[in-house]
């Protein structure tokens, strides 16, 4: 499948990846320590909802345009506060007109001594990405191919800090690269925090892709998944998931609260589900 950005921007799969990635960033700053976050397939940072590419799928409207007008639980709008502070701050307006990809997400919620990494490989996008943080100098954007950069940029100077790897999907065997990057970069930086985001189309090749994370020797690996519908007839995208290794140990109890009112708000006719399951590994309480 692809999965271009800026035809998807703002939709359901983005609600849920990016509100795990904003628990995970909340997470690392409980400690004075500086962290650098690395986001391996960027895109242009931020997308114009009014754009002929978001206009096309108008997904947008069933995913961010539902959260933000939602009477939200206590509990789940104190979670949710960073990331939709993030997306808010990109409509000082009002509504929503804009939303930020995982690079803003990610530099919104930065402390001062926190660093980003932001790479992009297609030239024009790595461009975008670059006007989008000229001036900013926790933020570097470098044109580079993101599973290049899963052996040359790891492990950050930090020595703390979080990967995230969010591949289009624009050629097949990407599974496959997520594995292999994943493995890979596991070696180099075993105690860094790894978020892989994967859509679910194609249940055969997300069953093979789990099989083989279960399969690949590391230790802590979290599998949420999320579905906003039963599975299709024909090939569409009915769920999003994302696989966190070394993920924080409150994170579980925290999505275990959030993704039921994700569910209901962004579910399809009442046939939304969750599930997050230890592929390999259980981290142990608190």
């Amino acid at each position: 499948m692809n999965y271009r950005h800026a035809y998807h921007a703002g939709n359901f799969a983005d609600v849920v990846k990016h509100v795990v990635l904003a628990r995970l960033v909340e997470y690392l700053k409980r400690k004075d320590k500086a962290f650098r976050v690395i986001d391996t397939h960027a895109g242009i940072g931020l997308y114009d909802l009014g754009s002929e590419e978001a206009q096309k799928t108008g997904e947008w409207h069933d995913g961010i345009g539902r959260l933000v007008e939602a009477k939200l639980p206590a509990d789940a709008a104190e979670l949710l506060g960073p990331y939709l502070d993030a997306v808010r701050a990109q409509n000082p307006e009002g509504g929503i007109s804009a939303y930020p990809g995982s690079p803003l997400i990610v530099r919104h919620l930065l402390r001062k001594q926190d660093r980003l990494s932001a790479i992009e490989l297609h030239p024009a996008d790595a461009r975008t990405l670059a006007g989008v943080f000229e001036g900013d100098f926790q933020s570097r954007v470098i044109e580079l191919d993101g599973w290049l950069a899963l052996g040359a940029h790891l492990p950050p100077k930090e020595k703390r800090g979080l990967v995230l790897v969010d591949p289009p999907f624009e050629k097949k065997g990407e599974f496959g690269r997520l594995v292999d990057g994943l493995v890979k970069a596991h070696k180099r930086w075993p105690g860094g925090v790894f978020a892989l985001w994967y859509p679910v189309k194609d249940r055969k090749a997300v069953a093979g892709f789990r099989e083989a994370l279960a399969s690949a020797g590391i230790a802590k690996i979290m599998d949420i998944a999320f579905d906003i519908r039963p599975p299709s007839r024909e090939p569409r995208l009915d769920g999003t998931g994302m696989i966190v290794v070394n993920p924080p140990y409150p994170l579980e109890s925290e999505l275990q609260m959030l993704l039921p009112v994700l569910a209901e708000i962004l579910g399809e006719g009442g046939g939304a589900r969750w599930s997050i399951e230890w592929l390999a590994g259980e981290m142990p309480a608190a």
